[in-house]
């Protein structure tokens, strides 16, 4: 099945698919972390009617159901396409300050402008985690944001 995936500058991504009955079905992933399914009536994909929104924690409860590694792949996907924008991953340490504290005590996004899209966690991936999401040593974060974003995220999870 071939998936056409749309940069909408501004937005996020829009992923889009014929499905078995010839229906046009689109998924509007929104830089805000929300997530809107839509069903195309004709071939102009600014003609959609949206089937249902998601919020964040919804999306990432469907996310762990259809596969979420395929989402973080996507992201690693957009920073391709907009200059500037680079993702990374940022391993916890055993050692790191931040082991068995939530992830917004790191203040990660606040510092540094960069984002942590997702978690690792052994063959588990936590999507759009919470600040209140509490991290392991070994934890891998994915990360959005620039180059010197990335790295300060680096710096934060080694020395605090």
């Amino acid at each position: 099945m071939e998936v056409k995936e749309v940069l909408l500058p501004g937005v996020g991504l829009r992923y889009e698919f014929d499905n078995a009955d010839g229906n046009r079905i689109g998924v509007i992933a929104r830089r805000s972390g929300d997530f809107e399914v839509v069903v195309y009536g004709a071939p102009d994909p600014d003609q959609a009617r949206p089937v249902f929104r998601l919020t964040d924690e919804e999306a990432d409860a469907l996310a762990q159901i259809l596969g979420a590694p395929r989402m973080v792949e996507s992201f690693a996907d957009l920073t391709k396409e907009v200059p500037g924008l680079d993702a990374g991953q940022v391993e916890i340490a055993a050692g790191s300050p931040f082991v068995d504290r939530p992830l917004g005590d790191t203040k990660a996004r606040t510092r540094t402008g960069a984002s942590i899209v997702a978690i690792v966690r052994d063959e588990e991936v936590l999507a759009s985690p919470k600040p209140d999401q509490v991290l392991h040593a070994r934890d891998v974060l994915v990360v959005i944001g620039t180059e010197h974003g990335i790295s300060g995220v680096r710096r934060i999870v080694d020395q605090g």
